[in-house]
């Protein structure tokens, strides 16, 4: 059964756009003023009725009044609220709920200060730290805050920029990338014909750069230590550097981001983006992976693209009108750091400390190469199909570690059997994996993998009983 969507801020912001009131717009939309008045104050939830006028009266995108965004929303201030900090104000989750509803830009606004709010806390921690190893205050203060804003921005719009994409899909399209031709040569001959920008492949020395760009002497050289979608990716990334500009900087602007490093960070990362768009264009892309139903190994064979650029092209596919299977998607180190996270779902990565050691995503490390299907449970009931992958890069040198992720790749289980992983798996018999967001803010009680108590919650110690998790949570 759909959910139902409640988006009274946002036909209120549409209103308020078109400066009518409120009988202005039940007028136009052949409603009473009263119905208006529900709607945004989300006592009733928009009818499909209502959506569709909307969207032919005032030519509105009608996917922007989803629930996806509000949901993220919700579970982003439940980890928040979980922090101490709030413990005797008694937030629940109808709160919010109804704050997310009504005014989801203060609820970013809150989100925004408590992350700094933190950042200072930890900050003010190591500072006597720093002093004493002789770092001068200030000189890292900063540099983890950005990455979460962009991520954030990122996360917020599905992770589909609808301009870069189009743009990435009629490159792809006059370039021959449609009709088969091979990548970076390609993209190679179109940057030497262009802008006479020369490509040179440098040696696998691992002490070089991966790639330079030197504007003056028209010369992008690419390390020998790198694979050939790596380069194909590479080469398209200075594509979007040298012929994109405008429509990277419009989407930094819509960021409103707070600092110059993280308007770096997202101008980088929009590169990157149109690379990945121009080497998997959107609709054939689309199509193809759902013909091979999301079969990964036949996509990374038929496009030439690498399994990261795959798993991430696929949390990408969000086009209004042509909406591909939302998947999330997480690139995971050894330690349990999440690295890279995007996700077109209802699926939460932890903001703050580890992942959930239920996530498959850990036991891939230990299988290499082999993908594994769970059935993961999140606390709000919501059922995942989740797969896990870990690769490993070899050392560039002896006595150099090698280098290891997991990728983690998930849908929701209604679009399971647009999967191949979902054959032969009766999904309502599997064993469900019960995970969370983290252990600091996971109301589950009875998981024998939890490594620290719920912020949220008081724990009682019993000296005379002893179990794999040394606490009770109340």
């Amino acid at each position: 059964m759909r959910q139902k969507i409640y988006a009274g801020h946002a036909v209120r912001r549409l209103r308020e756009k078109l400066g009518l009131k409120q009988s202005e717009l039940a007028q136009r939309l052949a409603v009473s003023p009263s119905y208006i008045n529900q709607i945004e104050s989300n006592q009733r939830p928009l009818t499909a009725s209502i959506l569709i006028a909307i969207s032919r009266t005032f030519a509105v995108d009608i996917t922007s009044f989803g629930a996806e965004d509000l949901d993220r929303l919700v579970a982003d201030l439940r980890e928040t609220a979980a922090d101490p900090l709030f413990k005797d104000l008694d937030l629940g989750l109808q709160d919010m709920k109804a704050v997310a509803n009504l005014s989801p830009a203060f609820a970013h606004a809150f989100l925004r200060m408590h992350v700094a709010l933190r950042r200072t806390a930890e900050w003010r921690a190591s500072l006597d730290d720093m002093l004493t190893a002789g770092v001068a205050p200030g000189a890292d203060e900063a540099k983890l805050i950005p990455y979460e804003e962009v991520r954030d921005f990122f996360h917020y719009i599905d992770n589909y920029v609808d301009p870069l994409d189009r743009a990435a899909e009629a490159a792809a399209s006059s370039l021959g990338i449609l009709e088969g031709a091979d990548p970076a040569a390609a993209f190679a001959a179109h940057l030497a014909r262009r802008h006479n920008v020369q490509v040179e492949v440098g040696p696998a020395d691992p002490d070089a750069p991966l790639s330079r760009f030197d504007p003056r002497l028209r010369r992008l050289v690419l390390s020998g230590v790198l694979s050939t979608p790596t380069r194909a990716f590479r080469i398209a990334a200075t594509i979007a550097q040298l012929e994109h500009g405008a429509l990277v900087e419009a989407t930094v602007a819509s960021g409103a981001f707070r600092s110059q490093t993280a308007t770096e960070i997202c101008r980088l990362a929009l590169h990157n983006y149109f690379a990945g768009a121009l080497m998997l264009p959107y609709r054939r892309f689309h199509d193809l992976a759902r013909r091979l139903r999301h079969d990964l190994d036949r996509l990374v064979l038929e496009t030439g693209a690498s399994l990261e650029q795959v798993c991430h092209r696929l949390s990408t596919l969000q086009r209004p009108g042509a909406k591909g299977v939302p998947f999330y998607f997480a690139k995971v180190d050894r330690a349990g750091n999440i690295t890279k996270r995007h996700s077109a779902t209802r699926f939460q990565f932890a903001r703050h400390g580890g992942a959930c050691a239920a996530w498959n995503v850990h036991e891939a490390f230990e299988m290499p190469g082999r993908t594994l299907v769970q059935v993961g449970e999140m606390p709000d009931g919501a059922r995942y199909i989740c797969l896990a992958r870990a690769v490993v890069s070899p050392s560039l040198r002896h006595g150099q570690p090698s280098r290891a992720y997991a990728f983690g790749l998930g849908c929701e289980v209604a679009f399971a059997h647009d999967t191949v992983y979902a054959d032969g798996l009766d999904l309502k018999a599997a064993p469900v994996a019960k995970l969370g967001v983290s252990c600091r803010i996971c109301p589950r009680r009875d998981c024998d993998l939890r490594a620290f108590p719920p912020l949220d919650r008081e724990i009682r110690i019993d000296e005379n009983v002893r179990d794999i998790v040394p606490f009770t949570i109340s």
